[in-house]
C-alpha cells in the first residue's frame, strides 16, 4: 500500500529593500509560529513561519533578506534572487510575492518592486510605515498606486498591527486574482534607468498631499545631489571647514598656549634647577602640552563632521562621491569608511565590514590610512604656523587654512590614485553598485553635539595622557642621558642624538634634519607624538626657559628652511599609520600579508613625495 502524499504548503515571500520593515511585518503576521535557520549552503539567516489565511489555509511565510536588485552585489541579495527564482535544491519558488515598500521612501523602493512584479507571479504590495510618512507630511493614494502597479496595495503599520487583516486577505486571494486576470497588466523587461523613471512617475502620481517641509527637503536634494552642483558645494564646504580650523581656533589655542606658558614659568619659579624641573617643563609641559594646545582645532573639525552627520548631509555626500569613487574602481560604499578615517583610520577600517565585495573592502582598508586623520592635525598645525605667513590670499582667504586644505586634498587624491592602481593590480575586480537609504533632513540637537564633542575631546586628551605621555617620557630620558659635558650639545651627547644621527643617513637626501628624523620613530605610536617629540627635543637642547608651543614654532622657523618644512608636511600626508592601525588592519584581513604591504607602500610613498617636495622647493629657490 502506498504512503499518502503530504500536500506541500503554499509559500509566500516578503521581499523589498533593506529597512522597509519586512522583519516587523513578518513578526506581526507569524507571531511565535516561526523558525530560524540558514539557507542551504550559505551562512545567511533564514526566517520562516506559518501564516493562517482567512480561508483557514496555512501558508509558509518567508522573510527574505533585503535587496535592491536581482543583479546581486552581496550574499544577502544572492540568497533573495536564488530563492525567488527557485534555484535552491529542494526549495520551491514562492507562490505569492509580498513586496514591502517604505511609504516615506516610495520612489526608491519602487525600483526593485517593479523588478519583482515583472516576474509575473501573484503579487501583493504592502505599503508599510504609512504612519511615519504621514508624520513627515506625506499622504499617499493606495488606489492610484495599485492601478499603476497592477497589483493590490495594502497600507500597513506593522509595529501597530494595522492593515494585517487586509494584507492576509490579499495574500489569500492573490493566486485566484492572477488566474482571473492573467494578461491585465503585461510586464515587459525594462532597463534600470527606465525603472527609475517609472518609479519617479508612479510615486508622483500616488502623492495626494505633502507638507511644505517635505517639498523643501526634496528641493534641497535636487540641488545637493545634482551631478554638477553637488560636488562643488561639497568641496566648498570642506574648504570652509579647514579655513575655520585655523581661524576660529586661534583665540582658544592662544588661551591654552598662555596657560602652558604660565605653568612653565610657575614650575621654573618654585622648583630648583634639576632633573625634576626639567622633566616637568621639557617632557610634560613642552611635550604633552605642545599637543594639547591643538584641542580647539580638533574640536572644530569634529563639530563640522557631527553637524554633517546629524543633518543628514553625510549620507548625501556619499552619493555625491559615488561617481568619483566609481572612476577608481570603488563605489560610494567606500566613502563612509574613508570619511570616518578623517577622524581616525581605526574606526574607518572597521567600518569597511559593511562593504560586501571583498576586493572593494580590501582596497578601502589599504587606502584608509591616506585619509588625513585628526592625529596629523597637530603636526600640520605647528609646522604651518611656523613657516607659512598668517596672511590673506586675495584679501579673503587665509593662506594657512589654504595650505591645510591642500594637504587634505593631497591625501584624498593620493588615496584615489592608489585605489585605481590597486584595483587594476593586486585587488583587481569590477566596481560594485551603490544604493543607500537617505536619512531625513533635520536640525542637529545641541545636546547630542555636545556629548559627541566631549567624547572625542576626551579620547584626544586620554591619548595625550597615556600614549603621548609615555612616548614623550621615554624620549626625554633618551635625550637627557648621558649628560653633556661643558660646551657640548645635550642632543649630541644623548642616546637619542646618537640614534638620530644613525637614522639621518637615510633621511638627509630628502632634507630631514636630525630632530625631524628622531621625531619619526615615536610618531609610530601616534601621529601627534611627532609634535611632542620635537618640542621635547628642542626644549632639552635649548637654554631658553620658554617650554611652550610658541617656543617650538620659533625653533622650527629658525632652524628649518621652507623646503625642509614642506618635505616634512609631505611625509605626513603619506606616512605609515600608527601601530594600532596596522594591528587593526591585520585583524580585519586575517593575517600580516596585507598590513605589511600597506606599511611598505605607505613608507615608499612618504619617502618619494617628501623627496620630490624638497628637491622641487630647492630647485625653485624657496
Amino acid at each position: 500500500m502506498n504512503a499518502p502524499v503530504t500536500a506541500r504548503l503554499r509559500r509566500a515571500a516578503l521581499v523589498g529593500n533593506p529597512n522597509a520593515g519586512k522583519s516587523a511585518l513578518f513578526n506581526a503576521l507569524t507571531g511565535a509560529r516561526q523558525k530560524i535557520a540558514n539557507y542551504p549552503g550559505v551562512t545567511v539567516e533564514r526566517k520562516a513561519g506559518r501564516l493562517v489565511l482567512p480561508s483557514g489555509e496555512t501558508v509558509e511565510l518567508i522573510d527574505l533578506p533585503g535587496s535592491y536588485s536581482f543583479d546581486t552585489t552581496s550574499p544577502d541579495e544572492e540568497v533573495t534572487r536564488a530563492m525567488v527564482h527557485g534555484e535552491f535544491a529542494g526549495e520551491a519558488a514562492p507562490d505569492v510575492m509580498v513586496v514591502v515598500l517604505d511609504a516615506a521612501n516610495l520612489e526608491q523602493h519602487l525600483v526593485f518592486a517593479q523588478e519583482v512584479i515583472e516576474l509575473g507571479r501573484p503579487t501583493v504590495v504592502a505599503l508599510n510605515m504609512v504612519d511615519l510618512a504621514e508624520r513627515d507630511g506625506l499622504t499617499l493614494d493606495p488606489d492610484a498606486l495599485a492601478q499603476a502597479l497592477g497589483t493590490p496595495v495594502v497600507p500597513t503599520v506593522a509595529v501597530r498591527r494595522r492593515g494585517l487583516v487586509e494584507l492576509t486577505n490579499a495574500i489569500d486571494q492573490a493566486e485566484a486574482r492572477a488566474a482571473r486576470e492573467p494578461d491585465v497588466h503585461p510586464r515587459p523587461h525594462i532597463t534600470l534607468p527606465e525603472r527609475r523613471l517609472a518609479a519617479h512617475n508612479i510615486a508622483a502620481a500616488a502623492i495626494l498631499s505633502e507638507s511644505a517641509t517635505r517639498r523643501l527637503h526634496a528641493g534641497l536634494d535636487k540641488i545637493l545631489l545634482h551631478p554638477w552642483l553637488g560636488p562643488p558645494i561639497l568641496f566648498a564646504l570642506l574648504f570652509v571647514i579647514f579655513q575655520a580650523v585655523f581661524a576660529w581656533a586661534t583665540p582658544f589655542a592662544d588661551g591654552l598656549e598662555a596657560l602652558a606658558g604660565w605653568l612653565a614659568e610657575f614650575v621654573t619659579d618654585i622648583l630648583p634647577a634639576g632633573l625634576i624641573r626639567n622633566f616637568l617643563t621639557e617632557a610634560v609641559i613642552a611635550g604633552v602640552g605642545g599637543v594639547v594646545v591643538f584641542l580647539p582645532q580638533i574640536i572644530i573639525l569634529f563639530a563640522f563632521i557631527l553637524v554633517m552627520e546629524a543633518t543628514g548631509y553625510m549620507a548625501r555626500a556619499a552619493f555625491i562621491m559615488d561617481r568619483l569613487m566609481a572612476s577608481v574602481g570603488l563605489s560610494g560604499r567606500s566613502f563612509i569608511p574613508l570619511l570616518s578615517s578623517f577622524a581616525c583610520a581605526i574606526p574607518g577600517i572597521m567600518a569597511t565590514r559593511s562593504i560586501a565585495d571583498p576586493k572593494d573592502r580590501l582596497t578601502t582598508i589599504l587606502i584608509a590610512p591616506l585619509m588625513t586623520c585628526s592625529a596629523r592635525l597637530p603636526v600640520y598645525g605647528v609646522v604651518i604656523a611656523a613657516v607659512i605667513p598668517n596672511s590673506k590670499v586675495w584679501g579673503l582667504i587665509g593662506l594657512q587654512g589654504l595650505v591645510l586644505f591642500g594637504l587634505y586634498i593631497a591625501g584624498i587624491v593620493g588615496a584615489m590614485v592608489m585605489a585605481l592602481v590597486l584595483r587594476r593590480s593586486v585587488t583587481k575586480g569590477a566596481a560594485s553598485g551603490f544604493i543607500m537609504e537617505l536619512p531625513r533632513y533635520q536640525m542637529p540637537r545641541l545636546r547630542d553635539l555636545a556629548i559627541g564633542l566631549w567624547q572625542r575631546a576626551w579620547v584626544f586628551l586620554r591619548r595625550a595622557g597615556t600614549i603621548i605621555f609615555a612616548a614623550t617620557v621615554v624620549l626625554w630620558l633618551l635625550l637627557t642621558f648621558p649628560q653633556a659635558e661643558q660646551g657640548e650639545s645635550q642632543l649630541d651627547a644623548s642616546f637619542a642624538g646618537k640614534i638620530a644621527s644613525g637614522l639621518q643617513v637615510g633621511f638627509e637626501p630628502i632634507g630631514f634634519n636630525r630632530e625631524m628624523t628622531l621625531a619619526l620613530v615615536p610618531a609610530m605610536a601616534a601621529r601627534e607624538v611627532a609634535v611632542s617629540s620635537l618640542a621635547t627635543t628642542y626644549a632639552v637642547d635649548s637654554d631658553d626657559d620658554a617650554k611652550t608651543e610658541a617656543a617650538l614654532r620659533g625653533q622650527i622657523a629658525a632652524r628649518w628652511g621652507l623646503p625642509t618644512a614642506l618635505a616634512f608636511l609631505a611625509w605626513f600626508v603619506f606616512a605609515p599609520q600608527c601601530l594600532s592601525t596596522i594591528a587593526v588592519a591585520r585583524r580585519e584581513t586575517n593575517g600580516w600579508k596585507w598590513p605589511a604591504f600597506m606599511l611598505a607602500y605607505l613608507f615608499a610613498l612618504a619617502y618619494i613625495f617628501a623627496g620630490i617636495t624638497y628637491w622641487s622647493a630647492v630647485a625653485l629657490g624657496l
